[in-house]
């Protein structure tokens, strides 16, 4: 799908999402409220969760059932995961779904999440295919500048608020106290322009209120609680741990040693890496919570996850790096049952056994040493990340018999041949990137 059609049914499920959460708005409460987070008529949340139906649903158009049931999974996780980080971006709780039954935190409920299931497949059905033939009403030109213009409207907006929800104006100056007749105007305009962003967003969540927001605050602590450097040595660590898992399975299972890395250098996971990253920032304040509900949940979110990076490796570099096809009870080759188990269980070994002393180990590096050690890992990191996608991508154009191009590729080439792509990935299979 091309980037101009994902912007415009981006844009278009925005826009009837807003209409349809204004107008049960106003039949709830008599009167006009406009139910964005955005001052504009939109609401991101359902373009972004329609157009990723549209984009990753397509090879469970075929049944009505399971396409109803991936998307119902997939808009009730994004619902409870937009909810989650609004919440721990902002303090502040934006809907609440608590007074229902079968919900989690407030932020997604049964309900919601077969609502979700019921869109979704219409959307895929019926309308995303009746958007995409509209955008051909109008001349491509004007179509591409009108996105564009949506696009920095959009962000302007985003901006706006995200300074209002910040607390900008605690942080500004008073208006008088500023002399320069420009920067007094200016001011005067961005106090008028965030007091009416904060109250419209009030007056359209009554419910936004601060959440409380637990801090940890020891001195001399390297990487306290659930911070970015505590998760990304995390994401380090499970990549690796995760690596030599698969290694070590595919030994016992098959009987060979088999490279299971993500990365040309070193045996990093970095499906694993994430996986471990996620699970800890968005199950952080349930790890006390019994284990039954972790399995449930890592169940879920595990199939979820494995489901949307098989897609997404697969579209951006045109191989495959899994199939369960063989396996009974798998969706697509992408997702099997059993393995969705397995994500349950480790989310439950991973919460309650094995984070509390590596969480304790990582805060036990001393600061001075964790802060520059953090800095060389991100950027080692990034440049594996980095000259991976492109060998992967080089790999795939190769597959494809286009030759070297810049001294980029022929550098990829001489370094990254088939034999070395094939001994660093050995699961991966070329598919037709039509």
């Amino acid at each position: 799908m091309h980037l101009y059609s994902v912007l415009w049914l981006f844009f278009a499920y925005s826009f009837l999402g807003w209409v349809l959460e204004t107008v049960m708005a106003a039949l709830n409460r008599r009167q006009f409220v406009n139910r964005g987070v955005l001052t504009g008529p939109v609401c991101v949340r359902y373009g972004i969760f329609l157009v990723f139906c549209t984009r990753f649903g397509h090879e469970l158009k075929e049944s009505w059932f399971f396409l109803f049931i991936g998307c119902a999974v997939l808009g009730g996780f994004w619902e409870w995961l937009s909810g989650r980080l609004l919440e721990k971006l902002y303090h502040r709780k934006w809907w609440d779904y608590s007074g229902r039954k079968y919900q989690i935190d407030g932020y997604v409920s049964l309900r919601s999440a077969a609502a979700c299931g019921v869109v979704g497949t219409l959307a895929v059905h019926f309308v995303s295919p009746v958007l995409l033939r509209t955008q051909l009403w109008l001349p491509a030109g004007v179509r591409h500048i009108l996105l564009w213009c949506s696009m920095a409207v959009l962000w302007l907006d985003i901006l706006w608020n995200l300074c209002t929800i910040l607390g900008l104006p605690q942080r500004l100056p008073q208006a008088e106290t500023v002399h320069n007749r420009l920067g007094h105007l200016t001011l005067r305009l961005t106090h008028a322009i965030v007091r009416f962003t904060e109250s419209r967003l009030q007056h359209s969540y009554p419910i936004l209120k601060k959440a409380a927001a637990k801090r940890r605050t020891e001195a001399g602590v390297f990487a306290p609680g659930c911070c970015f450097s505590k998760l990304f040595w995390l994401f380090v660590i499970g990549a690796f741990l995760g690596d030599i898992t698969e290694t070590i399975f595919c030994r016992v299972r098959a009987g060979v040693w088999m490279s299971r890395s993500s990365l040309v250098w070193g045996p990093f996971s970095i499906v694993w890496g994430l996986a471990i990253a996620m699970a800890t920032l968005l199950l952080y304040n349930y790890r006390d919570r019994s284990d039954g509900f972790l399995f449930a949940f890592g169940t879920v979110l595990g199939g979820v996850y494995e489901y949307v990076c098989s897609v997404a490796t697969e579209i951006a570099f045109g191989q495959v790096f899994w199939d369960y096809s063989a396996l009974p009870f798998n969706l697509g080759g992408r997702i099997n049952l059993l393995y969705c188990f397995f994500w349950g269980i480790a989310a439950v070994v991973w919460l309650k056994v094995l984070f509390p002393p590596i969480s304790a180990l990582i805060e036990k590096i001393p600061p001075k040493a964790g802060r520059p050690l953090t800095v060389l890992l991100v950027v080692f990191m990034a440049a594996n990340i980095t000259v991976s996608s492109l060998a992967l991508y080089r790999s795939s154009t190769r597959a494809q018999g286009q030759p070297a191009q810049s001294g980029i590729e022929i550098w990829l080439d001489a370094h990254y041949s088939d034999d070395v792509m094939a001994r660093i990935y050995p699961n991966a299979i070329s598919v037709n990137k039509s």
